[in-house]
């Protein structure tokens, strides 16, 4: 069944593929219609897995606003967890350059908005975080891992700094999310998902940025990761 379950994800990634490149052959591409399918990608690949999804805080953060979301990052299972239990109406996220570099996907997630960054080149970075800044400016909520990849052992690694010069530079409040559970319903290295495994999300009350030192914000975001993520039940935990 964990084979039939990623089988089933790649699926659905393909249900928002295909509309939105066709939509852009025909110069038709709308936001609004973007953001549907990607929170139907997150709910139905949370149904699917049978996931016992628990969202904390969602009531925290303001509908009218972008913001900066900031969570640590587990798994590749978070992308549709997050899209099923963000509460903003719309989101793109940060991702490596190498996604972009697939074949047709690649091109989705260009005309979907999506945001690449290359860490190897840091003109690209610092372009990169341009484009995520007028996301920003037109209402589009950001979300980026500031650990710059999954855990691979389920402890929170260092954060690095990008996801923090954006929220500054754009004056834009950050919110911290807490993931759980997403690293046991799909491991680093496996293509094999976990079906019926409980998942929390915990959102923290935007941060505001009021020209406070970096390292403030940093502290401020990592104090809430240490805080609300769960140890796994093998031992590792936040920390």
């Amino acid at each position: 069944m964990g084979h039939a379950l990623s089988v089933y994800t790649v699926a659905q990634i393909a249900r928002i593929v295909a509309p939105t490149l066709f939509e852009a052959i025909v110069g038709r591409v709308e936001r609004e219609k973007i953001d549907r399918r990607l929170r139907a990608f997150g709910r139905r690949v949370v149904e699917r897995t049978r996931m016992r999804l628990t969202v904390t805080g969602a009531e925290r953060v303001p509908l009218d606003r972008a913001f900066v979301y900031m969570s640590n990052h587990l798994s590749h299972i978070d992308i549709p967890v997050l899209y099923a239990s963000v509460p903003s109406p719309t989101l793109r996220m940060v991702a490596k350059t190498e996604l972009f570099r697939l074949p047709v996907f690649g091109h989705a997630m260009r005309v979907g908005h999506m945001i690449e960054v290359n860490r190897a080149d840091r003109a690209r970075a610092v372009e990169s975080l341009r484009r995520a800044s007028a996301l920003i400016a037109d209402g589009v909520s950001v979300w980026i891992a500031p650990e710059g990849s999954r855990s691979r052992t389920g402890a929170l690694g260092p954060l690095k700094r990008g996801g923090f010069y954006l929220a500054r530079d754009t004056g834009t409040p950050i919110v911290p999310v807490a993931l759980s559970g997403t690293y046991d319903v799909l491991p680093p290295d496996t293509l094999r998902m976990k079906p019926d495994m409980p998942v929390d999300v915990v959102f923290g009350a935007p941060i505001p940025i009021d020209g406070r030192p970096m390292e403030d914000l940093m502290s401020e975001v990592r104090d809430f990761l240490v805080t609300h993520v769960k140890p796994r039940a093998s031992g590792v935990g936040a920390m």
